[in-house]
């Protein structure tokens, strides 16, 4: 039986029918099974051993995304736009490293092609047109962005005049060469990471990384607060049960009586 070019897009583009939700199904346990194939391929025992098998699967692995590729490119009408958009480029960049290191022949760079094919675990982010809920988490990120700039900005601030201050109090005697590494130590502090390798001696230069120690505990919070009430928000708002895709754009979150995308204004199926 011959499918439309309609209905081919329809199972490619939406999950809402078993078809479609059997090739979605069917492409997660692809994206899984590749990456696995890629981890295990990054251990030298198993590389050595199975090292054969490996490149045969990474080469089947990428035939049928390459396949997919090229059938999504074919089905949306607005080609340009999907190429450039983010699951278009995420699609592209799970195939391509493999195909560049085709073309990586000299020995001095293996090492160039060992980092291209370890790329390919950038697959994981073709999960997130299959998983609802990743888009809601990235349309609350994203709506998060202006006050997530404002609380990243505060806190360069802080950092920039602690790091100052520790340049002045503690001085190259103590580790504290320059503002930028004052700055550095302030970050690592700050984040409550502590590794170590500078630390205060001083009675005021303790003091200081005290009140830096405090202040972390509460800063950290703060980015989770945001996304956490903006999530919340958007809950209350939105049916995540209900939604299509415009095969023209890409676009996830039509509505079912949407009769026109709201991204690009073309009609949709």
């Amino acid at each position: 039986m011959i499918v439309s070019k309609k209905r081919l897009a329809h199972i490619v583009f939406e999950s809402d029918d078993r078809a479609s939700k059997t090739f979605d199904l069917v492409l997660l346990w692809l994206i899984f099974g590749s990456i696995i194939v890629a981890i295990l391929d990054s251990v030298a025992e198993l590389h050595l051993e199975y090292g054969k098998l490996f490149l045969i699967l990474e080469l089947a692995f990428t035939f049928i995304f390459t396949l997919e590729y090229c059938l999504r490119v074919w089905l949306t009408s607005k080609t340009f736009r999907y190429v450039t958009s983010f699951y278009g480029i995420v699609d592209l960049m799970a195939i391509l490293p493999v195909y560049l290191s085709f073309f990586v022949v000299n020995s001095q760079l293996l090492s160039v092609v060992r980092a291209l094919r370890l790329l390919r675990v950038i697959r994981i982010l073709k999960l997130g047109r299959y998983l609802a809920e990743a888009e809601f988490l990235r349309s609350s990120l994203k709506s998060s962005a202006t006050k997530i700039q404002i609380f990243l900005f505060s806190v360069l601030t802080i950092v920039l005049i602690m790091g100052t201050l520790m340049f002045v109090v503690e001085g190259p005697e103590s580790g504290f060469t320059s503002i930028p590494v004052g700055m550095y130590w302030a970050i690592v502090t700050l984040t409550t990471v502590g590794f170590g390798d500078i630390t205060p001696v001083t009675p005021i230069g303790q003091l200081l990384s005290s009140l830096i120690m405090l202040m972390g505990y509460a800063i950290i919070a703060v980015p989770t607060g945001i996304v956490t009430s903006e999530m919340a928000r958007r809950r209350r708002i939105e049916d995540f049960e209900s939604h299509k895709t415009c095969t023209f754009c890409g676009f996830e979150r039509l509505d079912p009586q949407d009769k026109f995308c709201r991204n690009c204004g073309e009609k949709t199926a």
